[in-house]
Order: C-alpha cells, then sequence, then structure tokens
C-alpha cells in the first residue's frame, strides 16, 4: 500500500507543478511579458486603424518586436493614437514609417514599421510622424461594386503621384 501512496502523490505533484506552469504562462502571455523583456513605449497617429485591437503584434522584416498596449481616440483631430511598446534592442530611426496590415485576406491586423535612413533614433515615448492607415477591404468592394472607381480618376491620381515625384 505504501508503494502506491508515493505513487499517487508524485503524480499529484506532477500535475500540479504542471497546472502551475501553465498558470504562469498564460499569465505572462497575457500581459505580453515574453515579448522580449525591456520595452520602450512609442505612439503613432492614425486616420483609420480599420479593427486593429490591443495585443496586436508589431513587426519589423516579419520579426515581433513588440505590441500594441493602447489605441485612443484624439479629440482635437478625431485621429486615433496607437500606443505600442517596443523592445529596446530594437533602435528605430527617427524616420521609421508605421503601417497597419493585415496578415492574410481577413486575418488579424498588425502594425509593420519600415526603418529609414535616419541617423538619429526615435526616444521612448516619441511619435511616428509618417503613417499608413489599414486598408478596408469592405470599402474597396463596395466602391468596385457600385462604381464609383472610374478610369479617369485612376489617371488621375497616376499623375499626381508622377507630379510630386518630381
Amino acid at each position: 500500500m505504501t508503494r502506491d501512496r508515493k505513487l499517487e502523490f508524485g503524480v499529484g505533484l506532477f500535475v500540479l507543478l504542471g497546472l502551475a506552469a501553465l498558470v504562469y504562462l498564460t499569465v505572462k502571455l497575457g500581459a505580453g511579458a515574453l515579448v522580449g523583456g525591456d520595452t520602450y513605449p512609442v505612439e503613432a497617429r492614425f486616420a483609420n486603424t480599420g479593427g486593429l485591437n490591443t495585443g496586436a503584434s508589431v513587426m519589423l522584416a516579419g520579426v515581433s518586436v513588440g505590441r500594441v498596449e493602447d489605441i485612443r481616440l484624439d479629440p482635437q483631430d478625431f485621429s486615433a493614437i496607437v500606443e505600442m511598446q517596443v523592445r529596446t534592442a530594437v533602435k528605430l530611426p527617427a524616420d521609421t514609417m508605421a503601417s497597419i496590415k493585415t496578415s492574410g485576406l481577413i486575418g488579424d491586423k498588425y502594425v509593420a514599421l519600415a526603418p529609414g535612413a535616419d541617423e538619429d533614433f526615435l526616444k521612448p515615448t516619441s511619435r511616428i510622424t509618417m503613417t499608413e492607415s489599414a486598408i478596408e477591404l469592405e470599402s474597396l468592394i463596395s466602391k468596385m461594386a457600385f462604381g464609383s472607381v472610374k478610369e479617369g480618376e485612376e489617371g488621375k491620381a497616376s499623375e499626381s503621384a508622377g507630379e510630386e515625384g518630381q
């Protein structure tokens, strides 16, 4: 009987340790603490976040370098301010561009960072000034379905884009 009790005690202890490890990982992942340790805050202003949520990934060259901490509305100009935490090891140039992308056709949204060539780096709590809002698939489909996208408008858009490059 004592051998059975020792075996039951060992199995019970193993199960308890497994549950404790599972709870620990759940709490750490939920808080985003396993992203990479020390982080610094950076924010960006977008005209439209298009379904971006807190906790979304911040990616650089396809590698996760941070998380979206908060999304709030600026009451002055009704734009969205996205607060992000980026790993301290990642030094972003001051002319970094932030854009909201979708993983897959109808997947989750994330913030993609494209570093520039500036020699100065973003400081903690600074703002990324060059941003690109999310593309709304629904609005593109409705424009195509109801005919608001015309060939003349596309020609004008390409002409104005050519003038900007000169």
